[in-house]
């Protein structure tokens, strides 16, 4: 005899045997495509710029507070105030946080360095004149390659501290200026190339007030240099530091205004609809 368990089961159990061995069942498969991912440039563009701003500030309030008198700490041995970009991210763990940053961040920066070719590249189409869309190509392509320098070299002053290896540091940190002030200036330059043709980039004037201003600290950081270490003044590598400063949020600004030249540009992934035969 069965008993009411058995009873009660037996229909749930046909049940689940007819609809496994049903031969006009199909499984749905999914595909991907379409729009399958959007961001905002302008997002973009601001996280590349708050990841080494914030992790600058982060690195100068903890080293201020708890690390005061490694910081302050100079080649003469003078009286100090304000501590440099390299002593702050060179000390640990700030230097973690600081590297870490700067490696998010390059990602965004490779991305708005092909974007801005590409947008002087489309805007020298519309010049007529020879000699003028030459120039525009020619400065165009400078600052690509600029901005990789900039880059490579950023990369190599944050990984090699100058308490690691202050000669290689200090090398790399004189290709990062020089490649950051010429790609300033070719950027103000190709901007306005045949105004009178074709519409000059809408951030050009400030490029050239963020470039005007990186020179006088740029002089400001080599005088308070020399003054530092040929005549060990109190006080002068503070100033070094303040120039300093200056330049690092300059250079921040400047890579960040690409949120004003494409306000409304989308970074999207899209797998195409229709599939593509060999």
């Amino acid at each position: 005899m069965l008993n009411d368990a058995q009873v009660q089961s037996s229909p749930n159990i046909n049940r689940d045997v007819n609809r496994t061995n049903n031969p006009t069942r199909t499984v749905k498969t999914l595909e991907y495509k379409g729009l399958l991912w959007t961001c905002a440039l302008k997002e973009i563009c601001l996280a590349a710029l708050w990841l080494p701003l914030g992790a600058l500030i982060f690195c100068y309030v903890t080293a201020s507070f708890f690390q005061a008198d490694d910081i302050h700490e100079t080649h003469c041995r003078v009286y100090n105030v304000v501590p440099s970009i390299s002593a702050i991210t060179g000390i640990s763990p700030q230097r973690y946080i600081w590297r870490i940053c700067v490696a998010y961040h390059l990602g965004p920066r490779l991305l708005i360095g092909s974007l801005y070719y590409n947008y002087h590249k489309e805007r020298t189409l519309h010049i007529t004149e020879v000699k003028a869309r030459k120039e525009a190509l020619k400065l165009g392509e400078a600052c690509y390659w600029l901005n990789l320098i900039e880059l490579f070299a950023l990369t190599g002053v944050t990984y090699v501290s100058n308490r690691e290896n202050y000669f290689v540091h200090e090398k790399i940190f004189i290709i990062f200026m020089v490649a950051a002030l010429l790609h300033m200036l070719c950027r103000a330059r190709v901007g306005c190339i045949a105004s009178d043709a074709v519409e000059p980039v809408r951030t050009n004037k400030l490029v050239w007030i963020l470039f005007v201003v990186a020179i006088i600290a740029t002089i400001g950081l080599i005088v308070f240099f020399l003054c530092h270490r040929i005549l060990c003044r109190p006080l002068a590598f503070t100033w070094f530091s303040v120039c300093e400063y200056i330049l690092a949020i300059t250079n921040m600004a400047f890579h960040a205004i690409v949120v004003r030249d494409l306000p409304l540009h989308e970074l999207q992934v899209i797998c195409p609809t229709n599939n593509k035969e060999n």
